[in-house]
């Protein structure tokens, strides 16, 4: 059976990887924007990169040097929230800023949701941030 401390090393790796994705995902897509001279989604290339690469890469560290906080249950709870909004509140912002204003609650949800995800995240550094 996986120790907690295992289980938030393997996620701390995940968390790296998907982070370098985006990175990609967010390089690749200013060259798009810049290329087609759309510069209104600036605001999203910013967002993938800010959310995905930094935020994502930053967590993954914290939670590999604290595998305790990443194995834990709200650890837990915050990867698959985090990973499951973040790509809702991306869409909703391509589409917002492509002209669908009606998409304007779906990158509510993804917003607030990503802030709760962000302050599952605090709470459990307080709580599992300890070192043994």
């Amino acid at each position: 059976m996986e120790t907690i401390e295992q289980r938030g090393a393997r996620l701390a790796r995940c968390w790296i990887l998907i982070a370098a994705c985006y990175l990609i995902a967010g390089v690749a897509f200013g060259i798009g924007m810049a290329a087609m001279q759309r510069f209104q989604f600036a605001p999203v290339h910013a967002h993938i990169n800010l959310l995905g690469w930094a935020s994502m890469g930053l967590m993954g560290l914290i939670y590999d040097r604290f595998p305790k906080a990443g194995g834990s249950r709200l650890g837990v709870i915050h990867f698959w929230s985090f990973n499951l909004l973040t790509p809702v509140l991306l869409a909703g912002l391509l589409f917002m800023f492509a002209g669908h204003p009606e998409m304007e609650p779906v990158m509510v949800v993804g917003s607030l949701g990503v802030l709760a995800s962000l302050l599952l995240f605090v709470v459990n550094l307080f709580l599992n941030m300890k070192r043994d």
